[in-house]
């Protein structure tokens, strides 16, 4: 197949199908992966092979080394290439909890999906990424890791789930610097306040920092092809010379300000 793959994790809704859409509209065939059953994702993948994707649905949890294994055997066996891995699935807290009460199981399951999972997945999507190269110089390689503001934007009341995305920044950098001489660029991107079902719950109190003060320098909310256009970007190969960058897309709500 000539057609480059993408692997997406967390895929069939929010930013990972914002980041789809872009993709597939780029002549990328997908992989899409999650916890839900085939079924709950049957509207998405439709609509991504209406954009001209093969697409692949692997249900599974990134956080189980077996789910993952089982996963990447079926793109082998689906497509026998991997181009570019999209690490995007991830949780917040069921509970938010102040981290003078927060628990130790709530820490551990947030790590395991946010952190642990796409540590070892880029593990292993990076080797095969470099048994393509050794076997063909001209394939181009590429891992997108989405982060979040969170890695260094302050909420007490949700300790573990910064520190999880803080330590997926360090990992971008840990890869960029690994296959940099394999030519496979590492790019992370920190979203900001983006309109997903994870941001459902605190819609009130978004709507009143974004439209109410000075905060964000573009007032709206972000949407998940806000992210998927620059993903696809990074993906096609346009940010050359440029791996282990992180680039925020938050409406400026982080940039420094007098």
């Amino acid at each position: 197949m000539n057609k480059k793959v993408a692997l997406v994790t967390g895929g069939g809704r929010g930013i990972g199908f914002g980041i789809c859409e872009k993709l597939a509209a780029d002549g990328f065939n997908l992989v899409l992966s999650g916890r839900s059953d085939a079924s709950k994702v049957a509207d998405a993948v439709e609509k991504l092979e209406g954009l001209g994707a093969e697409v692949l649905y692997c249900a599974g949890d990134v956080a189980s080394a077996e789910d993952r294994a089982a996963m990447l055997a079926e793109v082998k066996e689906r497509f026998g290439r991997l181009d570019v891995l999209v690490n995007n699935a991830g949780v917040a807290p069921r509970v938010r909890a102040d981290i003078l009460e927060a628990t130790e199981d709530s820490f551990e399951w947030i790590m395991r999906i946010n952190l642990q999972g796409p540590y070892f997945l880029s593990q292993a999507c990076a080797n095969w990424m470099i048994q393509q190269k050794r076997a063909d110089d001209s394939f181009t390689g590429c891992i997108i890791n989405v982060g979040s503001i969170s890695a260094t934007v302050v909420s007490p009341n949700r300790g573990d789930y910064c520190i999880s995305k803080a330590g997926l920044g360090m990992m971008n950098s840990l890869f960029a610097a690994r296959l940099g001489e394999f030519a496979i660029p590492v790019y992370e991107i920190r979203p900001g306040l983006i309109k997903t079902d994870m941001t459902a719950g605190v819609t009130e109190k978004y709507d009143n920092l974004i439209y109410n003060t000075e905060r964000l320098v573009e007032k709206r909310w972000g949407m998940p092809e806000d992210i998927g256009k620059l993903a696809a970007a990074m993906a096609r190969g346009d940010m050359p010379y440029a791996s282990g960058q992180v680039i925020y897309v938050d409406g400026g709500l982080t940039m420094n300000r007098l």
